[in-house]
């Protein structure tokens, strides 16, 4: 039977099972903990990746593993989260985002962490090196700093006359903060302006993009779980300003996003789910290398370019893995 646990979606509302009565039932069966920190509605797809892979290499939720899944957007619930996973004593705790990866971790140095997605975790101090992880953090690193400078110059490409670009970034965040810092400096490499737009909390969102009105002809939307958690504000006040997007994900450019360049994120958390199958045969965290991404994707909504009045060039979208229209 699968024990999912939805949780703070909307507003704080909450509803859980203490991991203990659970834990109870499945008390033989070695239990994953995971921490999904984005919506379900984009989190549940890269988490179906992740379950088929581990059930390719013979772990079955609920016959031989048990699976403990909680989605959870608001970044002050995750450290309950990850104490709860802590007391159940889980085998191994699953999350993604440089944020969620460094609160597990703060929170036990036992478990093992296995990070689907997290963005420089050297500089972030996450990890030692990719080869020697040195804690017990290992997973993916998404390179999303490394290819900020592709993402502005795929801006600069489509978009006639593009002298400023607007850097949008959850500054409370250190990966955005060096992702921003990235993106200015290849903005000036290309002779491009740029205009950093810093937001704190959901409601700098629509004022900070606001402002820009007149002042720039693109929006760069650094990666991390709060753009994807609050991906309509910011989709709805670029589209108000007619202002081409990119972002990492393809999700975000289901959403109404112009265009993203990333990883392949369902493929990341299949790796997620081989090391996880590493660490419940007997491997140590530090024994296993952090992956990087080996395939990307250009994603592009045509529906988008032709409510903002962008025609992109044909050769561009032959160049695009996938068109969404």
């Amino acid at each position: 039977m699968r024990r999912r646990a939805f949780i703070a979606l909307l507003g704080g509302a909450a509803a859980t099972w203490p991991l203990a009565a659970r834990a109870q039932e499945a008390a033989k069966l070695p239990r994953i903990g995971f921490l999904g920190t984005i919506p379900p509605s984009i989190g549940s797809q890269w988490m179906s990746a992740f379950e088929r892979r581990l059930a390719e290499l013979g772990w079955m939720d609920g016959r031989n593993i048990a699976i403990e899944i909680h989605y959870e957007v608001m970044s002050e619930r995750w450290s309950a989260i990850v104490t709860e996973f802590v007391r159940a004593k889980v085998n191994v705790i699953v999350t993604h985002g440089t944020v969620p990866v460094r609160t597990a971790k703060q929170m036990t140095s036992e478990i093992p962490i296995v990070a689907a997605i997290m963005a420089d975790p050297i500089s972030t101090g996450l990890i030692e090196s990719l080869a020697h992880p040195g804690g017990n953090v290992t997973g993916l690193s998404t390179e999303t700093i490394d290819i900020a400078s592709k993402r502005v110059a795929l801006l600069r490409e489509i978009v006639p006359r593009l002298h400023t670009v607007a850097i949008l970034g959850y500054v409370e965040s250190p990966n955005v903060v060096l992702e921003m810092r990235e993106a200015e400096a290849a903005a000036r490499k290309l002779g491009l302006d740029a205009i950093p737009l810093e937001v704190h909390r959901a409601q700098d969102i629509a004022p900070a993009i606001l402002s820009i009105g007149g002042r720039a002809e693109a929006l760069y939307i650094s990666a991390d779980y709060f753009a994807m958690t609050n991906h309509a504000s910011i989709i709805v006040s670029a589209a108000a300003l007619r202002l081409p997007t990119i972002y990492l994900t393809r999700e975000m450019v289901e959403a109404g996003c112009l265009m993203s360049y990333g990883p392949n994120f369902p493929d990341l958390f299949r790796h997620a789910a081989e090391d996880v199958d590493k660490i419940l045969r007997g491997a140590k965290p530090n024994d296993i290398p952090v992956q990087q991404p080996t395939k990307f994707d250009l994603v592009v909504n045509l529906n988008t370019a032709r409510a903002i009045g962008l025609t992109i060039p044909e050769s561009f979208l032959a160049r695009a893995d996938e068109v969404i229209e």
